[in-house]
């Protein structure tokens, strides 16, 4: 004869319960999301938060206790475009990074410049091999001539790049280092094509229209009374110039050109 069983039913739940207990989940991850986000675009947060997520950007990003003086020609800008990137990279919607000067203006409207940027498959840094400043320095840790680039510091980049510049600390050193020769900045970023072996993801190319209109340490600049429409026509189609020769402005699409003058603009008005 088979017992009958003793077990005692379950109690239904109130009416309501699933409901609550599904919200309370949802506000719990929301709160926790919401910390997360908080730590990583507060400026103020403790280094220590971000090294499992964002290293190694919080090295970089550690706040300096003095002002940092920056001089043309000198290392010290590199550093100062490294932080600005590592401090855009914390914001993690950021998807491409240009540097461009204050002399810069637009040579095509913000929607077509961002469209073109979100759908290039690759970074723009002027990059063109050159024996210029290349020294025996360099050649003792291991930089060769085929390897030394020369270009413009005005670049765009994708992220991936931009957090490869950012964590790059080997070479930095060498060219921070006591070699005696002025202008790395021109020669740091582009010979990292080659060093790091971006290939193809990088272009070898700026996309800031530039004017060598004779050998020099500057390029062209124009004021008030050089801007016409030919002259702005001119850049944008790149005046023919598709190399890097004289008066060369680099082939491809250009969507800025640097060198207006703001201040002698305003006297010549």
């Amino acid at each position: 004869m088979a017992s009958s069983s003793t077990a005692k039913p379950m109690e239904a739940l109130p009416s309501g319960s699933g409901s609550i207990l599904s919200n309370v989940v949802t506000v719990l991850l929301l709160l926790s999301l919401g910390f997360v986000f908080g730590m990583v675009y507060n400026a103020n947060f403790q280094e220590s938060y971000l090294t499992p997520f964002l290293q190694p950007l919080p090295s970089l990003l550690r706040p300096s206790p003095t002002p940092v003086n920056t001089s043309w020609g000198n290392m010290n800008l590199v550093d100062a475009e490294r932080r600005l990137l590592g401090t855009a990279l914390l914001d993690l919607g950021n998807a491409r990074f240009a540097l461009l000067s204050e002399t810069c203006i637009p040579l095509l409207s913000f929607p077509a410049a961002y469209a073109f940027l979100i759908g290039a498959n690759a970074s723009f840094i002027d990059s063109f091999p050159t024996r210029a400043r290349h020294a025996p320095f360099f050649l003792r840790r291991n930089i060769s001539r085929a390897q030394w680039r020369k270009g413009s510091q005005w670049f765009e980049m994708d992220r991936e790049l931009a957090i490869d510049v950012v964590a790059e600390e080997r070479y930095m050193a060498v060219f921070r280092g006591d070699h005696g020769i002025a202008n790395m900045l021109e020669h740091y970023m582009p010979t990292l094509v080659t060093l790091l072996g971006w290939g193809v993801r990088a272009a070898n190319r700026t996309l800031t229209y530039t004017d060598w209109p004779r050998p020099g340490p500057h390029p062209a600049s124009y004021d008030v009374r050089d801007v016409t429409p030919e002259l702005l026509g001119g850049m944008r189609r790149g005046n023919g110039e598709c190399g890097y020769g004289a008066g060369g402005a680099g082939g491809g699409a250009l969507l800025v050109a640097g060198g207006f003058l703001r201040g002698r603009a305003r006297q010549a008005a």
